[in-house]
């Protein structure tokens, strides 16, 4: 049976690399400042939201990714790497 997870049993692709590229921003920023900007573009996320992407817990939509490429000023392809 097939199963919606990536071979390590995560639920997204990206979630390292957000906290990569979110680590690695030269001002380094907060989960909860990332949600505020992704707020800011239009999605509805907090805090715990990114925690769960950041860690594979979470599905991430395309929309939802392009956002976050776009706050953190990457490609989405970055994203996916």
């Amino acid at each position: 049976m097939y199963k919606n997870k990536a071979e390590n049993g995560y639920n997204n692709l990206c979630g390292k690399n957000v906290k990569f590229f979110r680590e690695n921003l030269p001002d380094k920023i907060s989960q909860k400042k990332l949600a505020d900007m992704l707020q800011i573009k239009g999605l509805d996320v907090d805090k715990n939201a990114i925690q769960r992407i950041e860690s594979g817990k979470r599905f991430v939509t395309d929309i939802e990714l392009k956002k976050i490429a776009e706050v953190l000023n990457v490609s989405y392809q970055d994203l996916l790497k």
